[in-house]
């Protein structure tokens, strides 16, 4: 399955939102890399196995559920998770891209790449799968909405500085 969507960080009209800088928003989704369990409240244990200049390793349970991912950045415009299949998941890729069309619009693209299939032949074994796959994307959209407000609260909070 793949699926992408934008989410709107800055809309010049509304002015409900509090505009974030494309640094701010980095940072956040930096934040979300390396301390998951403060996006997501589930993570019971996490580690980071290894870390670079641009990238990092890292391993948690999610539930009963363990997660292995490679994640990878390109400084300021995209990151990269790779999650590696287990015999509890089948693994995919996250690409969380800092998108700027015009100085004061911002938008986080969000795609997925997983091993779910979009279609499938009535009665096959991957139909049932398939018919999960709509769910799986409101589920993914949904959590990256949460994503961006949980960003809007560190900022918010002094969490990721001013530029």
């Amino acid at each position: 399955m793949i699926f992408e969507h934008l989410v709107e960080i800055n809309d010049p009209n509304n002015p409900m939102l509090t505009t974030l800088t494309p640094a701010q928003v980095w940072r956040g989704l930096m934040w979300r890399a390396e301390k998951p369990q403060d996006f997501q409240e589930d993570i019971t244990e996490l580690e980071i196995i290894e870390q670079g200049d641009d990238f990092l390793v890292r391993e948690f349970a999610l539930g009963k559920l363990n997660i292995r991912d490679h994640i990878e950045w390109d400084t300021g415009r995209e990151i990269i998770y790779d999650t590696q299949p287990n015999d509890q998941h089948g693994g995919g890729v996250l690409t969380m891209r800092l998108e700027q069309p015009e100085p004061l619009h911002l938008f986080v693209r969000f795609i997925y790449r997983t091993s779910l299939p979009e279609t499938a032949t009535p009665g096959s074994e991957a139909a049932e799968d398939a018919y999960y796959a709509s769910y799986v994307k409101s589920a993914y959209q949904e959590a990256d909405i949460d994503t961006v407000r949980r960003i809007r609260e560190l900022a918010a909070a002094g969490l990721l500085g001013k530029d």
